[in-house]
């Protein structure tokens, strides 16, 4: 009898540490979850589409990392851009070429974390009337690698690309999902 009495005694014990802990759990900050992650890093992207239409540079480059944080490759040269002032310089001379809004569309976007770290590849559509008064129509390959800098979603590396014909040696610019 004094055995089962100390059995259910433990029994209750456990089970009163074990409510204990769960409401200790439930009543935590909340955890970012992957979920969370993805959807600022999604956010963070389509921040950038947006000032793209409205040909703001700074709204475009408020979705880098600071100072030399940044490596991207661009489609144009040079092979690479070292640090966010090299990335803006680029852009400016890309926004230079379009006269009004320029639009971006991301088909087949996918985007991974964890912890700090993300990544978001996606085809990317540009469309926007040329200075020449030529209609631009453009699918690239976009692939950014995002950290966790101080609480907010950054691109830290950016690698932009199309297709390259070997035969003729020049880059396929037409080509749609």
């Amino acid at each position: 009898m004094t055995t089962s009495r100390v059995l259910l005694s433990v029994l209750t014990v456990l089970v009163s540490l074990a409510t204990d802990a769960q409401s200790q759990t439930s009543n935590r900050p909340h955890k970012t979850t992957a979920n969370d992650s993805e959807a600022e890093i999604k956010a963070l992207y389509d921040r950038a589409a947006k000032a793209f239409e409205a040909r703001d540079i700074d709204g475009i480059m408020s979705v880098y990392a600071p100072g030399d944080a940044v490596v991207a490759y661009d489609i144009v040269a040079p092979l690479q851009y070292k640090g966010k002032d090299a990335y803006r310089k680029d852009y400016l001379e890309f926004l230079a070429q379009y006269d009004g809004p320029i639009h971006i569309e991301y088909r087949d976007t996918r985007i991974l974390s964890s912890g700090d770290l993300g990544i978001i590849h996606a085809l990317e559509r540009m469309t926007g009337k040329l200075k020449s008064g030529e209609q631009s129509d453009l699918w690239l390959r976009a692939t950014s690698v995002v950290r966790k800098i101080h609480g907010k979603w950054l691109i830290v590396h950016d690698h932009i690309s199309v297709p390259v014909d070997f035969e003729t040696g020049k880059a396929v610019l037409n080509l749609n999902p």
